[in-house]
């Protein structure tokens, strides 16, 4: 038998209270090993105000009983009731005050009495009570020693599957969405998208390159080279020639026979470019003359020729 002593302080004007109170937190016919119990006393008809006073039962906790949880008071009602002369009513409170403790060794234990402070005049005793504690019988006759089993692996249904589906396909269908509208992004501000005619190219081109300041020797390849640089594109897109990629011999040679040219504009713009040869790879200083000329002769062959064009588009339109 093991017997469960609490140490607690004697005080003074002790009154017998009735017995203390056990109950099983957990719904069984007997009380087993490692079950938690709630073990207390209940005062009714304490008047509001009046102070408790518990023992400490924390330092009595040991291997076979632990102090699981410390005091606790709880109301369990409140009633209102009016003193003989008095037109007020006292409060009177029904309170139940507990502690949990948990067997881990069978046999029978000893549960000291509870001694309650009430005041500062009298010492409410609560009698202790006995608490038997057993464990799960085992049948020796029948019982088997089996080895541990692993854990259990269930396979996986569609049901649990059917989140993870969904948020693959939706996130399937977001990287499908962000390329769409990227791809749509581009094909709506792309190159191709809205392109300015190949004139206004040009011209924008060769307004870059209007001042004297790029007359200067350091300069003059720049110069030049910008200038010819947009006219060939302009050639290029105009005449369908691969300007670009031909010597200056070979485009006019090409030039040659397109109608809608002035001969005499079609010389002066061979001759910017010949200057602009001599300027890139044979190191000539070009004049203020040639300077002067090269970017005006540069842009009156764009819109001559732009001129011819809209005069013919004019005229298919009014046949029609």
């Amino acid at each position: 038998m093991k017997l469960l002593i609490f140490i607690w302080l004697a005080m003074l004007d002790i009154v017998p209270a009735g017995q203390a109170r056990l109950r099983q937190l957990q719904p069984r016919d007997s009380i087993l090993i490692a079950d938690q119990i709630e073990y207390g006393f209940q005062l009714d008809s304490v008047p509001d105000g009046t102070a408790l006073r518990l023992p400490d039962f924390s330092q009595a906790s040991s291997d076979t009983l632990t102090l699981v949880r410390g005091w606790q008071l709880d109301t369990l009602a409140t009633l209102k009731v009016r003193q003989p002369g008095r037109k007020d009513r006292t409060l009177l409170h029904n309170i139940r005050g507990s502690i949990v403790v948990a067997p881990f060794e069978e046999g029978t234990y000893q549960l000291p009495p509870i001694p309650v402070l009430r005041g500062e005049a009298d010492t409410l005793l609560f009698e202790g009570l006995q608490m038997e504690v057993k464990t799960m019988p085992v049948d020796t006759a029948t019982f088997v020693l089996h080895d541990i089993k692993g854990q259990i692996s269930y396979p996986l249904t569609f049901k649990e599957m059917l989140p993870w589906i969904g948020g693959v396909l939706l996130l399937a269908a977001l990287a499908w969405l962000l390329v769409w509208l990227i791809r749509r992004r581009q094909s709506a501000g792309g190159p191709d998208a809205r392109k300015d005619p190949a004139y206004i190219v040009a011209l924008r081109e060769l307004e870059k390159w209007r001042g004297d300041k790029f007359w200067m020797p350091e300069k003059q390849k720049a110069y030049y080279s910008g200038i010819t640089d947009a006219l060939k594109t302009y050639i290029e897109d105009r005449f369908g020639i691969d300007a670009p990629e031909m010597t200056t011999a070979e485009l006019f040679a090409a030039l040659k026979d397109a109608q809608d040219l002035p001969a005499d504009l079609r010389e002066e713009v061979r001759e910017v470019f010949e200057c602009a040869d001599f300027v890139k790879f044979a190191k000539h200083v070009a004049s203020e003359e040639e300077n002067a000329r090269a970017l005006p002769t540069a842009v009156r062959f764009v819109t001559t020729t732009y001129q011819s064009t809209l005069e013919e588009e004019q005229k298919s339109e009014n046949e029609l």
